[in-house]
């Protein structure tokens, strides 16, 4: 296969499937055991469809051949025995709730490419992620049942559940759908145990307080929040509301903006007098609903912050218009997290929706990431990624099962 690299025996062997910008290699890169700077996973292999999360893929992860386009075009067969653990998450806008959720749309098989990928090369682990819709749906079922004896899976264990990366040290609240398959002549890799839960402050009077005591064993941390995220923030000045313009050619014949260090994603926006007058009537913690019966005077007119649908509106999307909470993790970091109309993506304090850079550090991206694409692709990347400290525990996990001598 051209363009493909072999690892020191010493360091396990991904493939990466739907790769996006590389969250979940940035997250097993990011394990290490008790040498910091030593990786001990490498990718060597990476598909993804779009050109500049490919370009950013590339850039972070020169170790890996990275082929760009579609999954049905890649030959899997030059991976077979050159490859240790397959991970990968099928895009996942059918399951989800902002999809159209509809049993027929064609994105909720792009699990069955990844099936053909594991039943081809045979790795040792695989590690499938997707919504936490997904564990709910026919599609599941059909991936549980492909793992029975005589099937394309049969020579796998699974073991499979919801995780929510805020329980792994993430300062967000994300909830996914994790499946880890081991080849039936390995011990099982198990799902990683939680480092973090919600904090006494948080769960009130119901806090177990077992659940903070390292003489029980469990010594789980309060989850981390927002806090550090802003404070590094506050210490840079938001570089207007453009990216500079910049193209590279990190991939043959694809040229692309780029390239930008995560530290330069603190770019805005230009909202408009309707929306700054928004945002300063949310108070910390607020949303949507502290606009109701509240104008403010714009262009010489009184104009009302709350709109008709959303007074009308006394259910779900609470969140819209909302602010983060400096005190607890994030809400999931969605592709659009620069749009607070669609979400809890205020800042918590200033009246702006977060930028590229706090979303990404949110996520667990570090400053000297390397990012391709226009802001739109890369808020894509950020929103899409599988948050890095997430990855790192399900590293963790694979890692003491699977040590190469």
């Amino acid at each position: 296969m051209p363009g493909f690299h072999s690892s020191s025996r010493d360091q396990i062997r991904i493939l990466d499937l739907f790769s996006g910008g590389g969250g979940f290699a940035a997250g097993f890169r990011s394990f290490s055991r008790g040498n910091p700077g030593a990786a001990e996973f490498i990718p060597v292999a990476a598909v993804e469809f779009d050109r500049a999360a490919a370009s950013t893929y590339a850039a972070n992860f020169s170790s890996a051949h990275v082929h760009v386009g579609d999954i049905e075009g890649f030959d899997a067969w030059p991976l077979s025995g050159a490859v240790d653990v397959v991970v990968g998450g099928p895009p996942c806008q059918g399951f989800s709730q902002l999809g159209s959720g509809h049993a027929g749309d064609p994105r909720n098989r792009l699990w069955e490419d990844y099936l053909r990928f594991v039943t081809t090369i045979k790795p040792k682990v695989f590690v499938l992620e997707n919504v936490d819709r997904f564990i709910k749906s026919d599609e599941f079922e059909e991936f549980l049942a492909a793992t029975e004896r005589g099937q394309p899976l049969g020579e796998y264990s699974l073991a499979f559940g919801v995780l929510n990366s805020a329980d792994y040290g993430v300062p967000q609240s994300r909830r996914r759908t994790i499946v880890i398959g081991t080849h039936k002549d390995l011990t099982l890799v198990d799902l990683p145990r939680p480092s973090h839960t919600k904090s006494r402050r948080l769960l009130g009077k119901r806090a177990d307080p077992a659940l903070f005591s390292t003489s029980t064993g469990a010594g789980l941390k309060p989850w981390e929040t927002v806090e550090s995220v802003f404070h590094r923030s506050s210490r840079k000045k938001i570089q207007g509301t453009e990216l500079p313009s910049r193209q590279a050619e990190v991939l043959p014949g694809i040229v692309v903006p780029g390239a930008y260090r995560t530290a330069d994603l603190h770019v805005g926006r230009n909202p408009k007098p309707l929306s700054l007058a928004r945002y300063a009537a949310i108070p910390p913690g607020g949303n949507r609903y502290d606009l109701r019966g509240k104008t403010a005077l714009i262009d010489g007119r009184e104009l009302a912050l709350s709109t008709a649908s959303w007074d009308n509106h006394n259910s779900g999307s609470a969140d819209v218009m909302g602010r983060l909470r400096i005190d607890r993790p994030s809400v999931t970091i969605r592709t659009e997290f620069f749009k607070p109309e669609k979400g809890r993506y205020l800042h918590p304090f200033e009246n702006r929706p977060i930028t590229h850079y706090e979303a990404a550090l949110i996520q667990g991206f570090p400053e000297d990431y390397q990012w391709y694409g226009t802001k739109l692709e890369i808020a894509r990347q950020i929103g899409n990624a599988v948050p890095v400290g997430l990855g790192s525990a399900i590293a963790e996990s694979i890692h003491n099962h699977l040590q190469l001598r």
